[in-house]
Parts: C-alpha cells; sequence; structure tokens
C-alpha cells in the first residue's frame, strides 16, 4: 500500500469517487486551476474538467447554496471552503436549507451535500484562519459532523460523506495535513459516519479525543505508561454529530476515569456533551469527575501565543495524574 498524507488521501477520494459517480460536482474558491487552497483538489479539473471542477467566485453563501440546489437536483456536490472561520458566511443556506429539506418537504427532496473545510490551529495562520467551532455545526439536527484524524480514515469517511444521503460538515485538521503519513489501500475503503473507534487500548483510564487532537493524546497515553505503568483507553470520536456513546460509555464503566482533549473552547464545547452523557449512562462506574483538556473560552491567539492556546502532551498527561491519584 501506498503511504500517503492527509492531503493525498483527501485527493485519492475525491478522485476515485468522481470516476466512480459521473454526479458527484467539486466547486469552491481555486479548487481548479489552483487545485486548492492546501492543493486537496489538485490535478482533478485537468482529469475531470471545468464542468465538474468548479471555480467559484469569493462567495461562501453562494457556494453551499448553489451546491444545495446541485444535490436536490440529482447531483452530489462537495464543496470546500477555503478556511473553517468562512463557514459562519455559509450558514444560513446549511442551517436555514440544507438541514430542513427534507423534513420541510417530508422526504420528498435530499440533500446529499458535503461542505469541506481545513480547521484549527497549529500552523501559525492569521485570524479567522485557525477556527475551532465544530460545537455550533453540531448543534444543528440534519446535519453530520465528521472529523478525521488520519490519512486512512479521511480518506474512507470522505467516501462515506459524499455517498450520505444527507447534508455532511467534513472538518480537516490542517495541522495534520502534512504531518505524517499511513498506508492507505488503492482499492476502495469506507468507514460508517457515527461511529468512533478504539486507537488504543488500556484498562486504567479513557482520554477521548479527535482530530488532530488524537496524536498527542495518543502520546500522553504512551508517556503515562512509561512514567507510571498506567495503560490509558484512547478513543478516537471520528464523528462529532451523530455522537457515538457506545464506546464511551463501555470504556467509562470499564475504566472508571475519564478525561476528553479538545481544542475548541471549553464551555460548551463538545466535551461537555460528552460528559453529559456519561454522567447520564455510566455515573455509577466514575471514580472521579471527568477532566477536560481544551482549548480556553478567548479567540484562539495569534501565532505567538497559539501553543499556549492548544492543548499539549503536557498538559493532557497533568490531567491524567489527577484522574488516576483521585481518591
Amino acid at each position: 500500500m501506498a503511504k500517503l498524507n492527509l492531503v493525498q488521501a483527501l485527493n485519492l477520494a475525491l478522485r476515485q469517487e468522481m470516476e466512480r459517480d459521473d454526479r458527484v460536482i467539486v466547486l469552491g474558491e481555486d479548487v481548479g486551476r489552483d487545485g486548492g487552497v492546501f492543493r486537496v483538489t489538485e490535478g482533478l479539473i485537468e482529469r475531470f474538467g471545468e464542468e465538474r471542477v468548479v471555480d467559484t467566485p469569493l462567495a461562501e453563501s453562494a457556494i453551499v447554496g448553489t451546491a444545495i440546489g446541485m444535490a436536490v437536483a440529482g447531483l452530489r456536490p462537495v464543496c470546500e471552503i477555503q478556511f473553517d472561520g468562512f463557514t459562519y458566511y455559509g450558514m444560513h443556506q446549511i442551517e436555514a436549507h440544507a438541514t430542513r429539506l427534507r423534513w420541510r418537504s417530508r422526504g420528498r427532496f435530499h440533500v446529499p451535500l458535503v461542505v469541506r473545510a481545513p480547521y484549527g490551529g497549529g500552523v501559525r495562520a492569521l485570524e479567522h484562519h485557525s477556527e475551532s467551532r465544530e460545537a455550533l455545526w453540531a448543534h444543528l439536527p440534519g446535519l453530520k459532523t465528521v472529523i478525521p484524524s488520519g490519512p486512512r480514515n479521511a480518506r474512507a469517511l470522505l467516501l462515506s460523506a459524499i455517498r450520505d444521503p444527507d447534508p455532511v460538515l467534513f472538518f480537516e485538521p490542517k495541522a495534520l495535513y502534512r504531518a505524517f503519513r499511513e498506508e492507505v489501500p488503492e482499492e476502495e475503503e469506507t468507514l460508517p459516519l457515527g461511529r468512533s473507534r478504539i486507537a488504543r487500548e488500556g484498562g486504567d483510564l479513557t482520554l477521548v479525543a479527535y482530530g488532530a487532537m488524537l496524536r498527542p493524546t495518543l502520546e500522553a497515553a504512551e508517556e503515562l505508561s512509561r512514567q507510571r505503568g498506567a495503560e490509558a483507553e484512547v478513543i478516537d470520536l471520528l464523528t462529532i454529530s451523530p455522537l457515538d456513546d457506545t464506546l464511551l460509555v463501555a470504556s467509562a464503566r470499564k475504566t472508571g476515569r475519564v478525561a476528553v482533549v479538545h481544542e475548541a473552547p471549553r464551555s460548551f464545547g463538545p466535551g461537555a456533551e460528552i460528559v453529559a452523557r456519561l454522567v447520564e449512562k455510566a455515573f455509577y462506574h466514575l471514580e472521579a469527575p471527568v477532566a477536560r483538556v481544551t482549548g480556553y473560552d478567548v479567540i484562539i491567539p495569534l501565532f505567538r501565543r497559539e501553543a499556549y492556546y492548544l492543548p499539549d502532551v503536557p498538559r493532557i498527561v497533568q490531567a491524567a495524574r489527577r484522574l488516576l491519584e483521585a481518591p
């Protein structure tokens, strides 16, 4: 199997699905001749032409609105919004139309739409270019919110997202675009949306993460094993909404100690929902309050202070130690 980075894996998914299904259309700012701001769509316009790889004006609301019409008409559009901080300009189209058309039409119309966007910090970007606001989107009924954590599952999840009959917001951790490579099979591979996975098995505590935070969480788990002999189970969410709490609850009942890691702000973030689910379904198995290692309730700082904002291995290890030492 070829070893691909995240950009290459996403490009493979788009190319293969466009070859398989001529209803798949890619559109967005600079996705054609420039191959996208991070080059995820590189080479697609040469292969499929300008009718299926469409360079659009700088107008996110128009991009999403046009794609909704395409989807209702029978196509399977994949929009690229250049940075997650600009997805807000498409919020009205997504919330008022894409997520509601199946309900509004009593099932007569579906919106098989994917909105792709690079998200999160860690690349020393400017304001509006390092947002981590997945909780805003996860709160919308009718919209799936998917966040891969590596090249292989990104490719598999994007295929599933494109084939889904309903709208999917597909957030790509930009800090991982070229951070590492994984073996990705050439043959088709999909993962179901709305399912989490166990990235590392353990029995002493549970660490929950997703996206770019999975790697420091795995590193923290190894550090805990070396320092204390404590084996952490690490759960990779993959989909924020719908949230798969089956593995979360089972792991919490097994270990009794849980920490949630995400770079989104702490208040009302995905970690809060996870804590609520665990209190509802695993309360009597918990040996300590669920910990949260998150971003802070401020606008993410510019690059000189960004590292202080993002959760890292020491912060995760410190939270885990407190859990292990709780009486």
